[in-house]
C-alpha cells in the first residue's frame, strides 16, 4: 500500500485536509465543508447488476477495477463505495472489498471495524431505543406501541425475536421486542441520506421511535434525544479516504441494506468525490431492479445527482442460473432475457447502460462469445473485465466503453413516477417498469397502513420497494424474467428519517442468521498482528 497522504495527493488533498486513521484517513470537518460549497465537476458513473446468484456477480470487484482502468488510461478518477458490515464478513458471503487485484486496502480492516462508523450507528441506535424505555418507565401511559427495535452488527438469528423488561416492575414492562443488523438500521439510511449536521439532525428528529394513545407518532425529537444521537454519529459522517490494490484513491462510507433502504453509499462522500475527481465510480447493492432504482429514484431525486453512464455487471455463470442450468449454451441464452429485462429498465431513465461482463476461470470462450453476440444483437456496448486476475489492465476495455459514453451530452433526470401521484401509483409504476410486472396490488393490511401514515403527512414522499434479490418478480422461486406476475405489497411503513415509504413485499429479513458452515471460522490473527481469512 501507499502511504496514505501519497494517496490523498493524487486528488489534491494535503495532510490538513484530513484526520488519520492509521493506514486510514477521514476527510475533516474544514475540507468537507470546503467541498460541499465548491460544488461538483465530476461525472458519475453508477455500477450495478444482473439478478445474481447467491454469491454475488462482482459489483464491487468490478467498480475497483474501473476506477484503475481509468486511472491506468490518464483519468483522475475515485471510487466512492460502501462500507462493510461484519454480518456478512463472518457469514455466507464475505467480505466487501472487492477481491483479488480490485481489491480496497487495507481490506482486513475495512472489513472488520474500519474507522468505527457502523459501531457509532449501532451506539445511537441502542441509545435512541434506552431513551424509549426510559421514557416508557416513567410515563407508561404515553406509549400504545414500541416500533423502534435496537441493532448489533452481527448475522445472529436468535436476536430476531427477544423479551424484553423481564424481572418485575423495577425493571420496566415486559414486552416483545427484536434486534436488526446494525446495515438495516433506519439511522443507517438516515445518514448515508444526509447532507451535513443540520440536514442529520433535522432527519434524526423525523425518526419515529412508537405510537401513542392517540394513535399519533412518537420521534426522537419528542424525547430529545436528537443532539445525543448526533454528537455519536459526528466523527461517522466523515467520509472514510482508502485506497485500492494499484493506488486509487476511494471513499468508503454507509452501507444501509438494499432492499428495506437505497443501498448507496453516502451522499456526502458521493459529492465530496465528485468535487475532488473528473470521472466518480460508485455502486448500488443487489441488482439494478433493488439498488440501481432506488439510486435513481431515492438518493439521485434527494441530492439532485445523476449518472452519466450505468455499468450493469453480467455473467454466463449467472445467465446460465436463470436459464435452467443445464449443459450446453441453451442456458446462457435463456438466462440473457434477465439481463434484457434490466437493460430496457435502465434505458427507461434514459440512459444508455453498458455491459461488463465479468469472466471467471471456469467460462468457456464459447460461453464468452455468446453473451457478446447476445449484447450486440441488442446494440448495447459490452465488454469483457478480467480485474479481478489482472487489476487495471484487466479493466482498460471497460473503462474505455465509460469513458466513450461519459463523453456524450448529459441526460436530464427521468424518475419512475412523479412525488404527487398516489402511493399505489408509485409502486404500480416501479413494478412495471423496473420489475415487468402486470402492477402491484395491496394487502388490506397495507391499505391500512397507507391511509395511516397519509393521515401522518407522508403521502407524497418517494417509495422504496423491499422485495427478495434473487429475482424480478417478489418470489425467490421464479429466475429469469418472469412475466405475467403482480407484486403484492402485504405491509407499508415509514423510514421517516431517510425520507421514503417501505413497501414490504415477501419475507424480507432485517437480521439475517449464520451459515452451517460461517466464514468466521477461517479468520484469525498471527503472532505478527496480522488478520487472516478476510475473503
Amino acid at each position: 500500500m501507499l502511504p496514505i497522504l501519497d494517496v490523498a495527493k493524487k486528488v489534491g488533498l494535503t495532510a490538513e485536509d484530513l484526520e488519520l486513521y492509521g493506514p486510514l484517513a477521514k476527510l475533516s470537518w474544514p475540507t468537507l465543508n470546503r467541498l460541499r460549497e465548491q460544488g461538483t465537476k465530476g461525472k458519475l458513473v453508477l455500477v450495478s447488476a444482473m439478478t445474481p446468484t447467491k454469491y454475488g456477480e462482482g459489483k464491487t470487484t468490478t467498480s475497483i477495477g474501473l476506477v484503475q482502468g481509468l486511472a491506468r488510461r490518464g483519468v483522475k478518477t475515485m471510487a466512492a463505495l460502501r462500507e462493510p458490515s461484519l454480518g456478512p464478513v463472518f457469514g455466507a458471503k464475505g467480505g466487501g472489498t472487492g477481491g483479488g487485484q480490485a481489491t480496497l486496502e487495507p481490506s482486513a480492516r475495512i472489513n472488520l471495524h474500519c474507522t468505527g462508523d457502523l459501531h457509532a450507528i449501532t451506539a445511537a441506535n441502542n441509545l435512541l431505543a434506552a431513551l424509549v424505555d426510559n421514557a416508557i418507565n416513567f410515563d407508561q401511559r404515553r406509549f400504545k406501541q414500541v416500533t423502534w427495535k435496537r441493532c448489533i452488527d452481527m448475522n445472529d438469528r436468535f436476536l430476531r425475536n427477544t423479551v424484553i423488561g423481564l424481572g418485575g416492575s423495577a425493571h420496566g414492562v415486559p414486552r416483545e421486542d427484536g434486534f436488526d443488523i446494525t446495515a438495516a438500521s433506519e439511522i443507517m439510511a438516515t445518514l448515508c441520506l444526509a447532507d451535513g449536521v443540520k440536514d442529520l439532525k433535522h432527519r434524526l428528529g423525523r425518526l419515529i421511535v412508537g405510537i401513542d394513545k392517540d394513535n399519533k407518532p412518537v420521534t426522537a425529537a419528542d424525547l430529545n434525544a436528537v443532539g445525543a444521537m448526533a454528537a455519536l454519529l459526528g466523527d461517522a459522517l466523515l467520509p472514510n479516504l482508502a485506497q485500492t490494490t494499484e493506488g486509487v484513491p476511494a471513499l468508503v462510507h454507509g452501507g444501509p441494506f438494499a432492499n428495506i433502504a437505497h443501498g448507496c453509499n453516502s451522499v456526502m462522500a458521493t459529492r465530496a468525490a465528485l468535487a475532488l475527481a473528473d470521472v466518480v465510480v460508485t455502486e448500488a447493492g443487489f441488482a439494478f431492479d433493488l439498488g440501481g432504482e432506488k439510486f435513481l429514484d431515492l438518493k439521485c431525486r434527494m441530492s439532485g445527482l445523476w449518472p452519466s453512464a450505468v455499468v450493469l455487471v453480467v455473467t454466463a455463470r449467472a445467465m446460465r442460473a436463470h436459464g435452467g442450468d443445464e449443459a450446453g449454451l441453451a442456458s446462457i441464452e435463456r438466462g440473457y432475457a434477465n439481463v434484457k429485462r434490466h437493460l430496457h429498465s435502465i434505458r427507461g431513465f434514459g440512459i444508455e447502460p453498458i455491459l461488463s461482463l465479468n469472466v471467471f476461470a471456469q467460462d468457456s470462450e464459447e460461453e464468452l462469445a455468446l453473451v457478446e453476440r447476445l449484447a450486440h444483437a441488442d446494440d448495447v456496448t459490452i465488454a469483457r473485465n478480467n480485474g479481478y486476475l489482472k487489476g487495471g489492465a484487466g479493466s482498460e476495455a471497460i473503462a474505455a466503453a465509460v469513458q466513450k459514453v461519459i463523453a456524450q451530452p448529459a441526460t436530464s433526470p427521468r424518475y419512475s413516477y412523479e412525488l404527487h401521484e398516489p402511493f399505489e401509483q408509485k409502486v404500480n409504476e416501479v413494478a412495471k417498469k423496473v420489475y415487468g410486472a402486470k402492477g402491484a396490488e395491496l394487502s388490506a393490511e397495507a391499505q391500512k397502513d397507507i391511509e395511516r401514515l397519509r393521515k401522518w403527512g407522508f403521502g407524497d414522499l418517494p417509495v422504496c420497494l423491499a422485495k427478495t434479490h434473487l429475482s424480478l418478480s417478489d418470489d425467490p422461486s421464479k429466475p429469469g424474467a418472469p412475466t405475467d406476475f403482480v407484486v403484492t405489497v402485504r405491509q407499508v411503513r415509514v423510514s421517516a428519517g431517510a425520507g421514503f415509504l417501505l413497501a414490504l413485499t415477501g419475507e424480507i429479513l432485517t437480521m439475517p442468521g449464520l451459515p452451517k458452515l460461517p466464514a468466521a471460522h477461517g479468520l484469525d490473527l498471527t503472532e505478527a498482528g496480522e488478520v487472516v481469512g478476510v475473503h
